[in-house]
């Protein structure tokens, strides 16, 4: 109920971390969007107009709360072409048509499809525009004019550093180097100069040093509002119009898009506030961006996206909802209503400086380690290239077709080599495939199959990510016709995708291409007399051995670290690193009947689980335990089954342990267990439910472990895996069993597995 006299309305309350984000993101942002608008040879007042309408219009309407949009420099260099070509005035209706544009793309939801281009293609971009500004600002940087092309920036450079001027230059380089340190002041000193933004304290700093030694530079110049330049209509060839909203349109909804993905990874990574913040919604940001751009536009505004930069600031600032960013932009307007002549007083050398090293920032050399580490390097540098020598739009276009030409490539790159090994006696061909599989491989595969002779054995070794259908028929084809002639065939090592057979063609109980490399069924006969571990290992050895060597070699140095202790059951059909997808050093992994956990003190014999629990907890410090059920479990079937009177074996003396989760399923006041919506099956599916969520409460009475839980380092969990679904369930909260256990279905399918009274 609302609070008396309220009349029934939620009032309107700005959080204290909103304001201060806001202040914060206000301070960089007021100087950047002047920078910005002197780069792209517009009127100073579109940068301040850019960035109200982005604060406030793509704040309220964007779908990423903590985001902040306005000019940005990836569109520094789309709009100084524009405006050379076309005037500012037009530039304003192409912005206008863009943003329609824009909305339009919203509307039929394919924002998404946005990130589908390459980051090396992105990256590459912003390189290209990042090398591009900075050419440009270098030469207002040293006292002179920049030319319309960066060929002609470079061509001009020698005769600009002939003629410098001492004031600019003198200015410039005090802002850069306040730029560069401004965030690497030590000590307490550091902190506290830091809650002032770098570009705000460079370009302060410089303004004040051009006004007390009275120097004589070009100043910002902000002329009155009423002669502020509004848009017209466009004036020019069509395709050439059409080309230049595609670009405007192209480029803001990449970097915006891109910047709200990264916005949400930031917000994830943030520690304080805890404050919960939705994940963008991308196609309603799509949409603010383009009622952004209308409006910024029509107002004689620059073209608005997501800027990275401001809207880090936002997110380190503790901003908690979109107000942040609104608040902002109201800030600047303030400041362009308020503030002109202290804004008339910038010295234009140190706004060309401060966008110089936002230029300079663009190539990220992070992006050239991970672009490095993806072997597409080539694809970043050509459209890097072709975006300094050709414009935005045409380097993209050129990145995007080396990118399909790079992809292809590595398509068809295909390895497939034929030999003999063995003795005279026993002679076998190897033939081995190194790469994708596609139908392009397919007459070299057939040509290099035909060189094995009739009869002959065969191994066929597939090392790939992809096989596509026409190889897989070349292959099955040829084993068909080889095996009738009295051959043998064997596939073996990384066959990629699972590739599956019609019934009618299986042989034995499993597939050819099986993934478990050790386990032919259609050769056991064959094989009768050879030690089946043997032949494991044999493959391990020649298929695995070789891409793990390196990791185990690094752990046999450093020692094992895992992060969980994983308790589970010695059922047969539980490959712990299947389910969990997990590799060498990352789980402690105790494996029993019945995934039990002794309680602490009940005998001698059962100690062995807690040795592997104290060695987990106090030795390696792991972080989690988890207990992990299975469907069909043997030994809660006996468990089950077991008589007052049965002998007093090892096994039934083990499964003791597993009273407990019997006498709790049983009992009145107790919780019972539902697997997604339904009853289980049968009692014994319901014991193996109930037994993990038992078997947590006897890891708590294990000293160690309650130790670490009251620190708070150590966590619970449970894990249920059906096996002939191959679906896996955790345990959402270990905190309260008494009354309620939940577990959820991991995904694909959201779902769920829940305790219920009986």
């Amino acid at each position: 109920m609302p609070p008396p006299g309220d009349g029934g309305r939620r009032r309107f309350r700005i959080a204290g971390a909103d304001l201060s984000a806001s202040v914060s993101v206000f301070l960089i942002a007021l100087p950047l969007s002047l920078g910005i608008a002197l780069a792209t040879g517009a009127p100073l007042q579109a940068g301040l107009v850019a960035a109200a309408v982005g604060g406030i219009v793509a704040g309220r309407l964007g779908g990423s709360p903590l985001q902040v949009s306005g000019p940005a420099a990836g569109l520094t260099v789309v709009t100084a072409d524009l405006i050379h070509q076309y005037g500012w005035r037009v530039t304003c209706a192409i912005t206008v048509v863009a943003g329609f544009v824009q909305v339009g793309l919203a509307a039929l939801r394919v924002a998404r499809s946005a990130l589908a281009v390459s980051p090396a293609i992105v990256h590459g971009m912003l390189a290209g525009i990042g090398v591009t500004i900075a050419l440009a600002q270098l030469h207002i940087v040293l006292g002179g004019t920049p030319q319309s092309s960066a060929i002609a920036n470079v061509t001009a450079l020698p005769a600009q550093l002939a003629d410098l001027h001492p004031a600019a230059l003198c200015v410039s380089v005090m802002t850069v180097v306040l730029l560069l340190a401004w965030p690497r002041i030590p000590g307490r000193t550091g902190r506290i100069v830091r809650k002032i933004p770098a570009a705000l304290a460079a370009v302060a700093a410089a303004t004040t040093l051009a006004v007390v030694a009275g120097l004589r530079l070009p100043l910002v110049d902000l002329p009155s509002w009423s002669s502020h330049a509004l848009p017209a209509l466009p004036d020019g060839p069509v395709l050439g119009l059409i080309a230049a909203v595609l670009t405007i349109t192209l480029v803001g909804s990449v970097e915006s898009l891109l910047s709200a993905v990264a916005v949400d990874k930031l917000v994830a990574a943030r520690k304080q506030p805890t404050v919960r913040i939705p994940r963008a919604d991308l196609d309603r940001e799509l949409a603010g961006q383009g009622a952004a751009n209308v409006l910024s536009g029509a107002l004689g505004g620059l073209p608005i996206t997501g800027v990275a930069v401001r809207s880090s600031a936002n997110v380190s600032a503790g901003a908690v909802s979109r107000n942040s960013t609104m608040l902002h932009g109201l800030w600047i307007v303030l400041a362009a209503l308020l503030l002109v002549p202290v804004l008339d007083l910038i010295p234009l050398a140190a706004l060309a400086a401060l966008v110089m090293v936002v230029g300079v920032q663009m190539v990220k050399v992070t992006h050239l380690r991970s672009v490095r580490q993806n072997r597409e390097m080539l694809v970043y540098a050509a459209t890097s290239i072709a975006v300094v020598l050709t414009g935005v739009l045409e380097g993209v276009a050129i990145g995007i077709a080396v990118a399909v030409a790079v992809a292809l490539h590595r398509l068809t790159r295909t390895r497939i080599t034929v030999e003999e090994q063995g003795e005279e006696h026993a002679r076998v061909h190897r033939v081995r495939v190194r790469g994708q599989l596609t139908f392009l491989a397919v007459p070299r595969l057939s040509r290099m199959l035909s060189q094995v002779p009739h009869g002959a054995p065969c191994e066929v070794e597939l090392d790939g990510s992809y096989m596509d259908h026409a190889a897989y028929e070349a292959l099955h084809d040829w084993q068909a016709s080889h095996v009738a002639q009295g051959g043998s065939v064997e596939f073996t090592g990384r066959a990629g995708g699972r590739i599956s057979e019609a019934a009618s063609q299986t042989h034995g109980c499993c597939r050819p291409w099986t993934p478990w490399r050790n386990h032919h069924c259609d050769t056991r006969t064959r094989r009768a007399s050879m030690h089946q571990l043997a032949h494991g290992l044999s493959s391990f050895q020649r298929n695995t051995a070789p891409l793990v060597r390196d990791e185990l070699a690094r752990l046999a140095r450093e020692g094992q670290q895992p992060s969980q202790l994983f308790l589970t059951c010695a059922d047969s059909r539980l490959v712990t690193s299947m389910i969990t997808a997990s590799g060498p050093g990352d789980l402690f992994t105790v494996r029993n009947v019945g995934n039990l956990v002794p309680l602490p003190g009940e005998g001698s014999g059962d100690d062995s689980v807690a040795a592997a629990i104290e060695y987990a907890v106090d030795v390696l410090k792991v972080s989690s335990i988890t207990v992990c059920g299975h469907s069909g479990c043997g030994a809660m079937q006996a468990l089950l089954s077991a008589t007052a009177e049965g002998g007093r074996t090892p096994l039934r003396r083990w499964l003791r342990h597993g009273q407990p989760s019997l006498e709790r399923m049983r009992s009145r006041h107790r919780t019972w267990a539902r697997i997604s919506g339904r009853l289980p099956a049968d009692a014994v599916e319901q014991l193996c439910l109930t037994n993990v969520v038992q078997q947590l409460e006897h890891l708590k009475a294990h000293e160690g472990v309650a130790r670490r839980i009251a620190e708070g380092s150590l966590e619970l969990h449970g894990m249920y895996f059906h096996v002939g679904e191959a679906q896996a369930y955790l345990l959402a909260s270990s905190d309260d069993h008494e009354v309620e256990a939940v577990f959820d279905r991991v995904a694909p399918t959201p779902s769920s597995l829940t305790e219920t009274r009986a």
